[in-house]
């Protein structure tokens, strides 16, 4: 994604947010973004891990199903 970007579209995106938001404010930006990213993937990932549990609870009834049919 940033790699479309490249340097010299970065500094620019940054002088545009110091002079938006000015020198006070930028890192309390900063720090509410890196504190939302975060929360984001642990949410993603727990997410992933609840539906994978999920998957595999319902292969085994499938198996078990189907163990139980073919005695």
């Amino acid at each position: 994604m940033l790699s479309s970007i490249g340097i010299p579209g970065l500094i620019l995106i940054l002088l545009v947010a110091l002079v938006v938001f000015g020198p006070k404010k930028l890192p309390e930006i900063g720090k509410a973004t890196g504190q939302t990213l975060k929360e984001f993937k642990k949410s993603a990932s727990d997410l992933t891990g609840d539906v994978k549990e999920e998957v595999s609870e319902a292969n085994n009834i499938i198996n078990d199903k189907d163990s139980k049919k073919n005695d």
